[in-house]
Formats: C-alpha cells, sequence, structure tokens
C-alpha cells in the first residue's frame, strides 16, 4: 500500500508552485531573490460595473437626461468627475463616484465599468525563483524547517512567531491572549473557547497554529481575516513529539503560515515554514509514491492513537483481522513512548 505523507522535518529544501488562478503576467525574473510579501505575478480580474440611474438622481426624464450627460462611450472619468448635470435651481449634478470609464449611455442611464486593482500574487516564502510558469507565476525555493497539519482555514500570512505552546498538551484560551501578541503568528495548545479566535481578530494577530481544535469552532475559523492552521484535528490531541520538537524552538523566528485546505490529490496540506539561513546541507528530499516499509517514521491518523508518532517494526505480510472486525493491511509501530501498536496501514501516514 502506497504510503500518504506529512512532511515534518528540522530542516529541508522546500519548493512551492505559486499560480494565478487567471492567465496574466509574471514580475520576476529566474535566479531573484525573494521575500515572503514580494508580487510574483498579476492579473486582472473580472472588471465590476456600476449603474447610474441619472434621469432619478436629477429628477427629470429619461430624455432630459440623456442630454444633461457630459460624457460619452469610452470616456475614462476620475472619482468626482462630473457626470451630467447641471440642472434646476439647485444645479443638481452627477459625479463619478469612483474612478473607471463610461462602457455605455442612454434611456437616462450611465454604466461605468470602475478600475479595479490587478490580483498580486504573493511569493508567501523568502527564497529564490527557480523556475518561470508562464503567463500563471513561479517556482520559489527555499531552505527552512517544514511543519504539515490537517486543516486550515484557506488564509496565508508570514510573520514572528509567538509560542504559548509549553508542553504538547497545552491548552489556549482568550485569557491568555493581551496587545504584546500584536502582528505576530501565535502557537498554542488545543482550543475550545471561541473567545480566542475573536480576540485574535481584536488584538489582532497575524495567525494562528493550534495543535487541535474544537470541531465547533469550524465555522468560525473559516469565517476569520486570518490563517487558522490545526496541526493534528479535532477533539483534544496532543502535539506529535516530532512537531513539538520542530516548533519549540521557532519561538521569535519569521514564519511562513500557509493554511491551505488539504488537498490529498494534488498533494497541498496546509503548512509552516520556518526559513533558515545555514550552511548545513538540507535533509534528504525522499521521493512519494512508496510502500509501507520497516524503519518509516509514521503518525497513526485515527482515533484512539491519533497523532501519535513513531517507527514501523514490522509490515505484515497477510491481512489480518483488528478487534473491530475489519480485515487489512497493518504494521506493528513501535511509539516513542516505546509502547507497541498494531495498526491499519489506511490509518498511517508517513513522516518525512
Amino acid at each position: 500500500m502506497i504510503a500518504p505523507i506529512l512532511r515534518i522535518s528540522p530542516l529541508t529544501t522546500i519548493r512551492r508552485h505559486r499560480e494565478l488562478p487567471i492567465p496574466g503576467e509574471v514580475v520576476v525574473r529566474q535566479g531573484q531573490q525573494v521575500e515572503a510579501h514580494d508580487v510574483i505575478a498579476e492579473a486582472q480580474l473580472a472588471p465590476r460595473h456600476i449603474m447610474l440611474n441619472i434621469a432619478r438622481s436629477l429628477n427629470v426624464s429619461p430624455d432630459k437626461a440623456d442630454q444633461l450627460v457630459q460624457r460619452a462611450a469610452g470616456e475614462v472619468v476620475a472619482q468626482g468627475d462630473l457626470i451630467a448635470g447641471p440642472v434646476g435651481l439647485m444645479q443638481r449634478v452627477v459625479r463619478a463616484p469612483k474612478s473607471g470609464r463610461i462602457v455605455v449611455a442612454g434611456d437616462g442611464l450611465v454604466l461605468m465599468e470602475l478600475d479595479t486593482p490587478p490580483f498580486e500574487l504573493r511569493a508567501g516564502i523568502p527564497g529564490t525563483i527557480t523556475n518561470l510558469i508562464p503567463d500563471r507565476g513561479a517556482v520559489i525555493e527555499t531552505t527552512g524547517a517544514l511543519v504539515q497539519g490537517v486543516w486550515g482555514n484557506g488564509r496565508a500570512e508570514f510573520g514572528l512567531l509567538h509560542t504559548q505552546l509549553e508542553k504538547p498538551n497545552s491548552h489556549i484560551s482568550s485569557d491568555q491572549l493581551d496587545i504584546s501578541l500584536r502582528g505576530t503568528i501565535l502557537l498554542a495548545g488545543y482550543c475550545a473557547d471561541p473567545g480566542v479566535l475573536q480576540r485574535a481578530v481584536e488584538i489582532p494577530l497575524r495567525g494562528l497554529i493550534f495543535s487541535s481544535m474544537d470541531a465547533a469552532l469550524i465555522p468560525q475559523a473559516r469565517q476569520l481575516p486570518l490563517p487558522v492552521l490545526v496541526l493534528e484535528g479535532f477533539g483534544f490531541h496532543p502535539l506529535n513529539t516530532i512537531s513539538y520538537n520542530v516548533l519549540a524552538k521557532a519561538g521569535g523566528r519569521q514564519v511562513a503560515l500557509d493554511a491551505a485546505p488539504l488537498d490529498h490529490y494534488q498533494g497541498i496540506r496546509p503548512e509552516v515554514v520556518i526559513p533558515v539561513n545555514t550552511d548545513m546541507p538540507p535533509g534528504e528530499n525522499i521521493a512519494e509514491g512508496i510502500d509501507f516499509a520497516p524503519g518509516q517514521q509514521v503518525r497513526v491518523v485515527r482515533n484512539p492513537h491519533l497523532g501519535a508518532t513513531g517507527e514501523i517494526s514490522t509490515v505484515f505480510a497477510e491481512p489480518m483481522r483488528f478487534p473491530s472486525g475489519l480485515v487489512a493491511p497493518g504494521a506493528e509501530v513501535i511509539l516513542k513512548n516505546d509502547q507497541r501498536l498494531t495498526v491499519p496501514l489506511a490509518n498511517l501516514e508517513r513522516v518525512l
């Protein structure tokens, strides 16, 4: 059985594809050094339009309104420019609510296409542009620590990591958040307090990383304007030892938090990248698509041992029957505390 991959490493080479949702313009060059907030590509998304009812605004008939329009189709206007009028004793006028272009005018109406800033694709992590993706984006490479999780709310940010995770089974409550955390990405334990999410917006924080989270908070977390990453899952689960050892040393460092939704088909996971400037060689990038085998580091992904990490000692040659009645391929795993478990392969993922 091919093993799904969870990447947790104190030092590795990280390559990430950054692509626009539609064709646009790539504004970086191959070999260029970029910072996390640098724009690497931009595209003009669908324009916004607004309809101005000239006749109603000036309190005249549509025919009269057409005579009062001062702009022609195709003309560019700035915010506040005169569109129609003046008329009446009060010298009523209609002005452009925003800058844009007149698309069409007639029947007492004016249709404007508003100027909209281009969509900007940012690097997300500091590193080197190793490849360009024509009209779409680029591939960025960096060296650093990498910790992947299981759930994210779809947002991303880069900032200073502040840790309140004193031990793997820590909890977080709203009274632990104060103004001194403003602008940081907070690493914390299990969260079941909706006040934590509310306070994170009020302070505001740049991001939240939880070891685990109450499932009831998912709708609130999805609406937050800052990234939220859950490392282990929903319900109380202590952080696995490997991730804890990497993240506990990262307090006070700049980190890239990408709370991308989990997508097994595209190999996308929410993750934390901790860039490192070092002359030490990074760990080997092990290929995916490899079967489970003895000696591999693994993480259990189902209860009652969800989040436990260890090493495969044996992969059984024949399917075996588990206490639940399931007959499936399995393996013996020696956990970090030397406990031995027999686990279905479907309940394991490799840790690289």
